[in-house]
């Protein structure tokens, strides 16, 4: 008991430090982290085996890790998901060399001149693009791509790229939600389960669909007014710039566009290759570093702040996971539906989404598979309906605030690498009543479906 006390209170002071923004939040998340280990494992609990757990070395010594065969699985294990941080390290890299090349100054302008270098079109485009390609491509390597591009726009037509970054990290969320390739959590429950890509398209794709066609309206009322002060002078002088001069080596840009192309296909069959996340982050950082004239500039560029920071909050909530907490909160929705199957995906749906949204959504996720799985077994709940309303829980409640979601923090992270820091407040204000609107959306549509 006292363990789990002691776990939740360094979670809950972390979560009010990174709040408050007073300490750099890599420096919280590894402190919180390391308490986690010293304090609640080592002199509470005495487990020198919980410590190893929750650094989870020795799950890069299996194979599975790297390579699970055409259909396999991967499994689920606590502590430092090391899949989710080499995959991040590996397309941060990408990008990187992508940005050397070139490359973002040429799609910034591409996209300027196809909307007319008008920034509340461009916000729609953004949104739009970010939700589909989602679907397909991881939504961190998503927001890492689309950020950094709209932080670059940003700057040549002197407008605030804070808006389109959050509007972008949302419906990269809620897109992901609609594949089994899309979101962390989503991966987590289609190899559990033996759903497939087409299962979730079929299912969570029909009511992203429905959220999409709200989320546009929603975010271009918030921010439409916020984006229109651009600066008619700097629009006429990007008028006058050709895309192609951002382009200083043809051969380099090239390269790191099949590069790039050849990722995202790697991303996109990985799960009938059986090549797992991490490998494809590897490959990724390997082949980008090989073509890179200078990769040891282009490593001192990447943002590892925010690896630190993913590191320290895996520890955090791995104190959370080993001494059951997250666990008494799945068991607690057993106890509270009986066998009323609506009460069940309510409480699932709005537990997940609200859990998801101060505890990151790749363990809850991981928690509460065993914990559906036992309510369709000893209830009679249809397994597949209990998956889509935690999928819909857990990806859209991850969007609610900057640490729900993977791709919360690289987004923010990016923007403030930038010079663009995004406060609590201003990302809350906007996508926390986003994700309530989505979630209520998601509870009609699957009481009235299923």
């Amino acid at each position: 008991m006292l363990s789990q006390i002691l776990a939740v209170a360094i979670f809950v002071v972390m979560f009010i430090e990174i709040v408050r923004e007073k300490i750099p939040r890599h420096v919280v998340t590894l402190v919180a982290g390391g308490l986690t280990l010293v304090v609640v494992f080592l002199l509470t609990m005495h487990s020198w085996p919980d410590v190893w757990q929750a650094l989870s070395f020795q799950s890069m010594a299996e194979t599975t890790f790297w390579y699970t065969g055409a259909h396999g699985s991967t499994g689920m294990n606590t502590g430092i998901n090391w899949s989710t941080i080499l995959f991040i390290t590996g397309m941060m890299i990408l990008v990187e060399g992508m940005s050397g090349a070139g490359f973002f100054d040429w799609l910034c302008l591409r996209l300027a001149k196809l909307v007319g270098y008008k920034p509340v079109p461009l916000l729609v485009c953004f949104m739009i693009l970010s939700a589909g390609l989602s679907m397909f491509i991881d939504s961190i390597t998503v927001i890492l791509f689309l950020a950094v591009a709209s932080v670059r726009l940003a700057h040549l037509l002197k407008f605030d790229p804070i808006p389109l970054i959050i509007a972008e990290i949302f419906t990269a969320n809620l897109g992901g939600a609609a594949t089994m390739s899309g979101d962390p959590p989503n991966i987590i429950i289609g190899t559990a389960l033996g759903l497939s890509f087409g299962d979730f398209l079929r299912n969570t794709g029909v009511i992203v669909l429905v959220g999409m066609v709200v989320m546009v309206p929603y975010f271009y009322f918030c921010f439409r007014k916020q984006v229109q002060s651009w600066d008619p002078q700097a629009r006429q002088k990007v008028m006058e710039l050709d895309p192609r001069d951002s382009i200083h080596n043809r051969g380099q840009f090239a390269i790191h566009v099949i590069l790039f192309l050849v990722v995202v296909v790697l991303l996109i069959t990985h799960a009938q290759t059986g090549l797992t996340v991490a490998t494809v982050g590897i490959i990724a950082a390997i082949l980008t570093l090989l073509v890179n004239r200078w990769p040891l500039h282009l490593l001192r560029r990447v943002d590892w702040k925010t690896v630190l920071f993913f590191i320290g909050l895996f520890l955090a909530v791995s104190g959370l996971e080993q001494t059951g907490v997250l666990e008494a909160m799945a068991d607690g929705i057993a106890h509270l539906t009986g066998g009323n199957h609506t009460l069940m995906i309510g409480i699932i749906l709005w537990l997940s989404g609200v859990a998801s949204a101060f505890v990151d959504n790749i363990p809850f996720a991981a928690t509460m598979v065993p914990v559906i799985t036992s309510l369709s077994a000893t209830m009679g709940a249809d397994l597949n309906t209990l998956a889509w309303t935690l999928s819909m829980g857990t990806d859209i409640g991850g969007s609610a605030t900057p640490i729900g979601a993977s791709a919360n923090v690289a987004g923010t992270s990016i923007a403030a690498r930038e010079g663009h820091p995004i406060s609590w407040g201003r990302y809350c204000k906007y996508s926390a009543p986003a994700s309530v609107l989505v979630l209520a959306i998601s509870m009609g549509m699957l009481l009235l479906r299923y």
